[in-house]
Formats: C-alpha cells, structure tokens, sequence
C-alpha cells in the first residue's frame, strides 16, 4: 500500500498551524494530503465515516485567500479536524452510530463545532463511535467497527475512537472527543495519543440533556500535548447552553506553565484499591514507573480507599442514558443496541433513593481523592487494565480471572476519576506486554488544569528521549484487510457525504 502525504500529514498542527500563517504552505495543499492519506489508509481502519470534503475544499480555498490578504487568524486557522459523530454538524451527516439518526443532518453547528469553526478549522468529515457513545469498543450497524492501527483486528477504544485513530494514522492533524467513563483517554491509550478530559465547565457541551452533570464532558484529543492544548484555547470558555460552564481566558491553555519534574512529588496506583487489572498490564506499569521515577522528586505508591466507586458510577451513569434514551425504548426497545438498551434497563430499576445516594456517594469520593492525593502534585495509573482485545469481542467480560458486573466495569480506571471530577489526561507512554500502545494515565488536582497540562508536556519532553517511554507509531505501510471486515456488521451504509435530502430524526 502507498502512504501519500509524507512528512506535511505527520506535522504536528500547532507548527501547520505557524507554516500556513508564514505563507510556507497553503490551507488548500494541506487538506488535499489529509484527503489523500484518509482515501489511502482509512479502508484499513474506518475511523472516518460521513466526508465533506467539496465543501473542505471551498473553505480552503477561502482559508488561502484570508492569509494572502493578511486578516486576522483563528487559532485552528486552515487545520482540517475531524468531529466526533455525537456532535451536531450543520449539513453534515451526524449519526450517532444509531439506526435512530442513520438519516440526520443537523441545521446547525452544536456549541463545541460553532467554535472550532470559527477558529478557522475546516470540517473533513465525522470520526466513528459506538451506538450513542455507549461503550469503549467503537463499532455501530451504521458504519462498522474502528480498528485499531496497530493491529486492525483489535479494537481502537471508544467512544472516540475513530478520532484517535485518525490522528493516529496522521488522517487530520485535529479531532474533537468526549469523555464520561474514558471515552477521551481510553483510545487516545489504544492508540498512542493524547486525550485530554477536562475539569467540567472548561468546555462547554451544548448536547448533554442533564445540563448539571458533572461526569460528562467534551474535550480535546492531540498527537501531542501542544496539539491538544491548542484546540482547547479555540473552544474553552462560558456559554448559556452548558450551565456548568464559566468566563475564563481560552489563550492560558495555549502555554501551560513550565514544570520542573525534578521537583514533583509523585503517587502512583495500580488499580485505584478498587480495579480489576490484567497481570500483564501491572507488570507493564511497574515496568514504566521504574524508568521514569529517576525524573521526579519523589515517586511513591499511594493507596486509596474511595468507598462504593462502582455502584456510584453505576447510577449517576443510568440517569444519563435514561434521559437520553426513555421514548425511543418506549417506542421500541429492540431499536437500541446492547449497550445502550442495558444502560436504560440499568436505570429503570432504580429509585428515587439509590439517585440521593450516588449523589452523596460522589461527593465523599471527591474527598476521600483529594485526601489521598493531599501529599502529590499529581497521581499515575494505567489508562486501561487490558491490552486491546478484538473488536468483534463487545467488551472485556473478564479481566485477570475476574467477570466483570457490565459491559463497561472494565472502564473503572478512568470512570473512578470522572467521578472525582478532576482532570485527566492520557499520555502515549510506549508498548505495554503485546506491543500495543500503553496509555499512562495522569491526574491532576481540583481545577489544576493549566498545572496538569505542563506536568504532561514536560512528561512527554522527557519520555521522547527514553526507547521505554517515548510514543509508539504505527507501521501504516504494514497494514491490510481483516476478516471479518471492519464494514461487515453494516446494514445498507447511508451515504458518507450525507445528502441534503435526508431527514432528521426527533431525538431519542
């Protein structure tokens, strides 16, 4: 297989972002390698669904003329990004990887997508998820399943998970993402990249229907830490359809404050005290800690006792996917997958009192956290307890010997963190056991944002010079058709350019 695009494809987008300003490459020469690399390597791994690229192309066209007249420039400037499908894109098809929106197209930009837009960035095309973001595995009967780029055969995480794989493979320099049990981190590990799950409120979310969630977040995904804090300054900041949101000054993520790891005091855990963990991912991390803890102050195991994580999640979870999903399960259940339709039934069995108790139960995890971590600048664990399994597999049913209650316990090291509310970012930390992408999971304190954001660039500037630690890339030249084919779960596929003609769907 030919890999079009060389070196312009695998340029990170803040220096894309500099040349096309410098006048050293044109917005219009960009997105044509993007298109060119996603027409040649995207049939290996279908992260990228519904296209756009005529109207790509006329945006960029008005990209290069805004440049050569010398007006002022987005921050995302001329950046082709690719949008995850949960988010609203006005003309573009926006499935939701449900057959409920196999034919909708929005009218409007969502929030997030309105403010990328204006930054300049140029819309490609949808990235794939899971039916309604329900899961970790990203595979619909819409589009089909993501592979992962290490190995196609495997799964690439979710729900983000065409992003990731799309940056992965140097698709697009930009892909958005969102985060309520790890849909951010979890395939920005899988795939070696970075995701980045912000404090709620950072980044506006105009779709979430429980507008005063905590657990629910949108946020940035990069193949470095500059490239994500870069889309994070063109779309933090307050807005009326996110209640949680508030005033903040965007252009402070566009430089983190320098960190000094020398002189960080550092914990780390396994499991949380609350994990199931493969035995080879352990190993894996213990590995990881040894040769980076030369670079810290101190480095230390920290034990947590956090109470009833698990139902906790469980419930807050529930409340979301019922509100979201009640009418169309009344309509008819057997129109929602697995996931989502075990989510609703989840919820349904609750009361008004298991509701009060989660909500009391998160607020004491926040505390026994803050407690824990009191004597650290920031916390390290493992992104995901195992290597990536195949994708025609829905989830992890068991985990070093141990079944699993659901389809999504297996999330639990990242979902323990949601619930504390406190930033998270998943940083490319080399191979774990089977040679596929380990995800080193950093947390940072109560709002620290800006101080997790430099910890993790100084982090990935240290582990660039480490054959242990540096990020993994994938071989796309290696890569071929698998069977089953990532496509074969797909039933009569709507059109990927999304036709004006379709109907939009009364959400679920």
């Amino acid at each position: 297989m030919s890999i079009v695009g060389d070196a312009l494809v695998t340029t990170s987008a803040v220096e894309l972002r500099r040349m096309i300003e410098d006048l050293q490459i044109s917005p219009v020469e960009l997105l044509e390698a993007c298109i060119a690399r996603i027409e040649a390597v995207n049939p290996f791994v279908n992260a990228i669904t519904a296209t756009c690229f005529e109207r790509a192309r006329s945006e960029a066209k008005a990209a290069e003329r805004a440049v050569l007249k010398g007006r002022p420039l987005g921050l995302l400037h001329g950046l082709p990004i690719g949008v995850k499908d949960l988010e609203a894109t006005q003309g573009l098809l926006t499935t939701l990887g449900s057959h409920l929106y196999r034919d909708h197209v929005p009218a409007a930009d969502n929030v997030l997508v309105a403010r990328l837009r204006a930054a300049g960035a140029i819309v490609v095309g949808k990235t794939n998820v899971p039916e309604l973001g329900a899961g970790a595995n990203t595979r619909n009967d819409v589009w089909g399943a993501t592979g992962n780029p290490f190995n196609p055969r495997l799964n690439a995480g979710g729900s983000s998970g065409g992003s990731a794989a799309a940056l992965a493979c140097d698709m697009l320099p930009v892909c958005t993402g969102s985060d309520t049990g790890g849909s951010l981190r979890i395939p920005a590990a899988l795939c070696g990249v970075v995701g980045f799950r912000p404090s709620p409120g950072i980044v506006p979310s105009s779709r979430k229907l429980l507008g005063w969630t905590p657990i629910s977040v949108v946020g940035p995904m990069g193949r470095t830490v500059a490239d994500t804090c870069l889309q994070l300054a063109a779309s933090a900041g307050v807005s009326v359809g996110d209640p949680l949101s508030y005033p903040l000054d965007p252009a402070g993520f566009l430089q983190p404050p320098e960190v000094d790891l020398g002189a960080l005091r550092v914990g780390w855990t396994e499991d949380f005290g609350a994990c199931d963990v493969d035995p080879g991912i352990r190993q894996a991390f213990r590995r990881k800690i040894s040769a980076m803890k030369h670079l810290f102050r101190s480095c230390e195991e920290v034990r947590f006792d956090l109470g009833d994580v698990h139902r906790c999640f469980d419930v807050l979870r529930a409340e979301a996917f019922v509100a979201a999903t009640r009418d169309a399960y009344a309509r008819d259940p057997g129109s929602l997958g697995p996931n989502t339709r075990a989510n609703y039934e989840i919820g349904a069995a609750m009361s008004l009192l298991d509701s009060a108790w989660a909500q009391a139960e998160q607020t004491r995890i926040l505390a026994r956290f803050n407690a824990a971590m009191s004597s650290y600048d920031v916390i390290l664990s493992p992104t995901t307890p195992v290597t990536p399994f195949p994708w025609t597999t829905l989830h992890a049913d068991t985990i070093a010997g141990e079944p699993q209650a659901n389809y999504y316990r297996w999330l639990a090291l990242t979902y323990i963190v949601t619930l504390a509310t406190l930033p998270a970012l998943s940083l490319p930390c080399g191979v774990d056991h089977a040679g596929m992408p380990f995800g080193l999971q950093v947390v940072g304190h109560f709002r620290a944002d800006h101080r997790l954001l430099g910890t993790a660039a100084a982090l990935e500037q240290a582990f660039a010079g480490s054959d242990e630690l540096r990020r993994p890339r994938p071989v796309l030249g290696e890569l071929r058709a698998v069977e089953p084919a990532l496509t074969s779960i797909v039933s009569a596929p709507p059109d990927r350019a999304g036709g004006g003609a379709a109907v939009p769907v009364s959400a679920a």
